[in-house]
C-alpha cells in the first residue's frame, strides 16, 4: 500500500517546453498521448500533455524523441529539426510530485526513480499506475524527475487537463538550432 500522494501546487505564469515536429498541426493537443499512452498514463485513458519543465529537459528527451531516425541530432538540417514549443498553463494547476525525495516515496516508488534498484528504467505500467491515481484524486499532473537522466535530473511534467476548455497557451516556438545548440 502507498501513502498518499504528494501534491505541490505549479508556479503561475511559468514556460513550459514541448518538443514537436513542425508538421504537427496542434503539438499542445493532449489527444494523442490519450490515444497511445504514455509513461504517466495508458493508452486509451485520458487527455496527457507531456511538457518540460526548462530547456536542459529538452535536450535530454530529444534522444528518446528522435529515438529510431536513423541520425543524430548533429546530423539535422536546420529547417527539419524538432521545434521547441513554449507554452504556459491555466493558474493553480496542482500535481503529484514525483521528483522530491518524499514525493517519489508516497508515489510507492525506490528512492532511485527513475532507475530501479538493478540500474533499469522503472517501465510505464509502474508510472501509469501513479499517473491514474493523481487523475482520479483530481489533480492535474504529474512532475517527475526526467527518465531520460539516470540521476534523475531535469524535470518533466504530464499534464492533465481539467475539461476540454482547459488548454495549455502557446507563446513561441523555437527552431531546432536556436533551443538545441543555443
Amino acid at each position: 500500500m502507498t501513502e498518499d500522494l504528494v501534491v505541490e501546487r505549479l508556479p503561475d505564469d511559468h514556460s513550459w517546453w514541448r518538443i514537436a515536429d513542425p508538421s504537427w498541426a496542434d503539438p499542445l493537443d493532449p489527444g494523442y498521448a490519450q490515444r497511445r499512452g504514455a509513461r504517466w498514463n495508458p493508452p486509451e485513458s485520458f487527455p496527457t500533455l507531456y511538457l518540460n519543465e526548462d530547456m536542459v529537459t529538452a535536450r535530454l528527451n530529444l534522444r528518446a524523441f528522435i529515438a529510431g531516425w536513423p541520425y543524430e541530432p548533429e546530423e539535422l538540417r536546420e529547417d527539419t529539426g524538432p521545434v521547441l514549443v513554449e507554452c504556459r498553463l491555466p493558474r493553480r494547476q496542482d500535481v503529484c510530485d514525483v521528483h522530491t525525495p518524499e514525493g517519489v516515496r508516497a508515489a510507492g516508488l525506490p528512492a532511485t526513480y527513475p532507475l530501479d534498484g538493478a540500474g533499469a528504467v522503472i517501465g510505464h505500467d509502474r508510472c501509469q499506475f501513479i499517473g491514474k491515481r493523481a487523475k482520479e484524486q483530481g489533480l492535474r499532473g504529474v512532475r517527475a524527475r526526467s527518465a531520460q537522466s539516470q540521476d534523475g535530473a531535469g524535470r518533466e511534467l504530464a499534464w492533465l487537463p481539467a475539461s476540454v476548455r482547459s488548454v495549455a497557451r502557446r507563446i513561441g516556438t523555437l527552431a531546432f538550432p536556436v533551443w538545441f545548440w543555443g
